[in-house]
């Protein structure tokens, strides 16, 4: 499969990050935060996400990832929408962030433009991202979970913060979870959210170093080496060559990646730690065999994942466009 480099690059969900702690701010989340303000907000979510998916079907994955890069470095303040101009170098163009997919930007411009038309400087991008998240997932066959909303846009948007705090494909699990560790998820939510690469797919350079050469993976299933080997053999001249995360249902949200973990189709190297490693492997045993318990443990995770550094009034701003901060100067 090859993939444009614009406007939908993509590799899902490499699970990313080290980001503040929950604020104290969580308090002022809740789900009907603009039930007066906004009372079309729902809607127009979700009819715009309807269209965007059913334009291209690769957009829920790639939203689903744009929201943990967002909410893993900086907390879900909508800080990785923001675009690079002659006085900062933002998130989204760190060398490690630029496969985030274009189609997920897209979808939460389009919403806001349909949000500033119909009650102006009131719905933040964070909160944007937030809900069109759910609704997408959702829409892909994966749980439902609630939004709380109410977040405020940040004031910060720097690229040197990313390099360390993205995960890599080579990092151990001990690794890995430290990084969840300090955002308060437990190792059994870090498994449930890995269970996110269902959807979605990887750039060849992500996980090419598994099949050739003398340190090639032996444990990869061998028919499975032997279809991505010949899906890259051009991967070093055309970086744009994806495979799917998982490659029985790649469009439907379901617990097929656990299952494939067991059978050695896991596309990334962590993602195959998390069968053989002992700590983590009775959760993937588990949602594997119990799709109830993955999405009744993905729904909580997410609903946490959605307070990590949540932002109020006074530390952030409901911006008029979701790439710029209301001060262009910042």
């Amino acid at each position: 499969m090859r993939l444009s480099r614009s406007p939908t690059p993509f590799v899902l969900l490499l699970l990313v990050v080290v980001a503040p702690a929950v604020s104290a701010d969580v308090a002022i989340l809740r789900t009907d935060y603009y039930q007066k303000t906004c009372p079309d907000f729902n809607k127009i979510v979700r009819e715009a996400v309807l269209t965007k998916q059913s334009q291209q079907p690769t957009t829920a994955a790639g939203t689903l990832r744009l929201f943990f890069h967002d909410c893993f470095l900086e907390g879900c303040d909508a800080s990785v929408l923001i675009a690079t101009n002659s006085f900062n170098k933002a998130e989204r163009d760190d060398d490690l962030n630029d496969s985030l997919p274009g189609d997920a930007f897209d979808i939460v411009n389009r919403i806001k433009t349909a949000l500033e038309l119909s009650c102006p400087g009131v719905v933040s991008c964070a909160d944007i991202l937030a809900q069109a998240t759910r609704d997408l997932v959702t829409m892909v066959g994966g749980p439902y979970f609630d939004v709380k909303l109410g977040r405020k846009d940040g004031l910060e948007s720097k690229a040197h913060k990313v390099r360390g705090n993205v995960p890599m494909p080579n990092q151990t699990v001990h690794d890995i979870h430290g990084m969840f560790k300090k955002n308060g998820f437990s190792l059994r939510e870090m498994v449930a959210l890995s269970g996110a690469h269902t959807i979605g797919f990887s750039h060849c350079k992500e996980f090419s170093d598994r099949l050739y050469g003398s340190k090639a993976d032996p444990e990869i299933n061998p028919r499975f080496a032997t279809a991505l080997k010949e899906l890259c053999k051009n991967h070093t001249v055309d970086d744009t060559i994806a495979a799917f995360n998982d490659v029985m249902t790649p469009g439907k949200f379901d617990n097929m990646y656990f299952k494939n973990l067991k059978r050695g189709l896991g596309l990334l190297a962590s993602d195959h730690l998390l069968i053989k490693d002992n700590s983590t492997k009775p959760f993937v045993e588990l949602y594997a065999t119990d799709e109830k318990a993955f999405f009744e443990d993905l729904a909580s995770a997410m609903e946490k994942l959605g307070t990590v550094g949540v932002k109020g009034n006074e530390e952030g701003e409901v911006r008029r466009r979701c790439d710029h901060f209301n001060n262009l100067n910042v």
